[in-house]
């Protein structure tokens, strides 16, 4: 069978499901949804069997659906139709979720409905860990389904509920009323928009996008003062407590830590400290942590989107080289969403020095690689437990042993980019592909 993905995005759910097809030896092609115009051409050149749109924000031109079945891959429940339906449920308090998969017609998501599948909301996620995860997984298990119904003579679709489009979220929605809202209430906001759209506000004279929400449970000051700062993050009063902000994007321009878009503003605010690794929870804004049982440690490193800048490579090596000395066996977890992507290359974008700082960036990361290579002492295990790109994979090929997910996707786009790679990656990819995949 072939199958054409249309996406407007190549996501981590798009990825999944172009390798979950290839795993099933179907004939898989990816167009991007950039024009009504290039999607007829892609179509005509392709002549799949079936169109499945697993991450898609445009409509599907009525000269497409009406030759080629297509699929739309919808993140709601039966009944609701419209876009920012993953937000609408964060912001409404929604206990339960899910994923419809509709044949598309001239009606916006108001299809026959081929799968669904539901899923229990987490709570207090943003919108982009829910994604990545839950409605991801949610996803796969919707689209098996679907191929399974698409095979089945039996099978038959049931009717969309042809509710109203929900509203369309709007900044007016989003907006943070920092007199009135508390902690949770705030963060629930943020978490309904990150990674897409942020949360619009003006933080000292400057105007920008909020990301990024953790709640402290020690600090406090005034609504909307800005009281510390740690790693890029800064810590921000409300009327009950204080919010941890990580990340900040100004108009037009791509998201970065808190203090980088700040910088001079922040002049006279201090650095609130914590321990290297933490060995328990606490609410905070932290990026890593230990979890010991007996003789074995595991590692979390939670770096926003999976970026590792050189401080936190650096840090990161430092709390490598401390557990050494504490543990036997060291298990890398990474974060709740990736395992690692390697060097942070907004940090680097946005440099005025990009060629040194690049060179630094890269350093910091082979450090961290040699640390785990060169333990001799230990066992080393890692986790691929979320799925990993670029220099984060060969981050993870380097300990001793490798337990991975089968849900993961590995990307390491070395050959893609025409990069020559580091972090070791001649010395530790042999023995994982061996030599013959290497070369290619």
């Amino acid at each position: 069978m072939r199958v054409l993905l249309i996406v407007s995005s190549f996501n981590s759910l798009s990825q999944k499901v172009y390798v979950r097809l290839k795993e099933k030896n179907y004939i898989v092609s990816v167009d991007y949804a950039l024009s009504d115009e290039l999607m007829i051409k892609e179509v005509q050149r392709f002549k799949p069997d079936i169109i499945l749109c697993p991450f898609l924000n445009k409509f599907i031109p009525n000269q497409i659906f009406e030759k080629t079945p297509t699929f739309i891959v919808h993140p709601g429940v039966i009944g609701d139709r419209g876009s920012n339906s993953l937000d609408l449920a964060i912001l409404e308090d929604k206990k339960t979720w899910g994923i419809v998969i509709l044949k598309a017609n001239e009606n916006f998501d108001g299809g026959d409905i081929y799968s669904y599948k539901n899923f229990t909301m987490p709570i207090n996620k943003s919108k982009a860990s829910i994604y990545r995860n839950e409605a991801t997984n949610c996803a796969i298990k919707a689209i098996d389904e679907l191929f399974i119904n698409l095979k089945n003579k039996e099978f038959s679709p049931i009717k969309q509920i042809l509710n109203p489009l929900h509203k369309k979220i709007t900044q007016n929605d989003r907006k943070i009323n920092w007199q009135e809202d508390s902690s949770d209430t705030i963060i629930k906001k943020i978490n309904a928009s990150d990674s897409s759209p942020g949360v619009k506000d003006n933080l000292l004279g400057k105007e920008c996008y909020l990301y990024c929400a953790f709640k402290e449970e020690s600090l406090k000051a005034k609504p909307k003062e800005i009281i510390a700062k740690r790693d890029g993050a800064i810590c921000i009063g409300t009327i009950d407590k204080a919010i941890w902000i990580t990340h900040l994007k100004e108009k037009d321009y791509f998201k970065l830590p808190a203090t980088y878009v700040l910088k001079d503003k922040l002049k006279g605010v201090k650095e609130n400290r914590i321990p290297l690794v933490l060995d328990i929870h606490i609410d905070t804004f932290y990026e890593l942590r230990v979890q010991k049982d007996d003789e074995i440690a595991y590692l979390y490193f939670n770096f926003h989107n999976g970026a590792m800048s050189t401080s936190q490579c650096i840090r990161l090596k430092y709390a490598i080289d401390y557990l050494k000395q504490e543990c036997k066996v060291l298990v890398l977890m990474g974060a709740e969403d990736f395992f690692s992507n390697g060097i942070h290359l907004n940090i680097l974008e946005d440099s005025k020095k990009q060629g040194e700082d690049g060179w630094s960036n890269i350093n910091a990361i082979n450090d961290v690689v040699k640390s785990i290579i060169f333990s001799p002492e230990i066992i080393t295990v890692t986790s691929f437990e979320k799925n990993a790109g670029a220099g984060g994979v060969f981050l993870g090929l380097a300990s001793d042993f490798i337990v991975i997910n089968d849900e993961v996707v590995l990307n390491p786009h070395y050959k893609t980019l025409a990069l020559t790679g580091s972090e070791y990656h001649t010395y530790s990819l042999p023995k994982r592909v061996g030599e013959k995949k290497l070369k290619k």
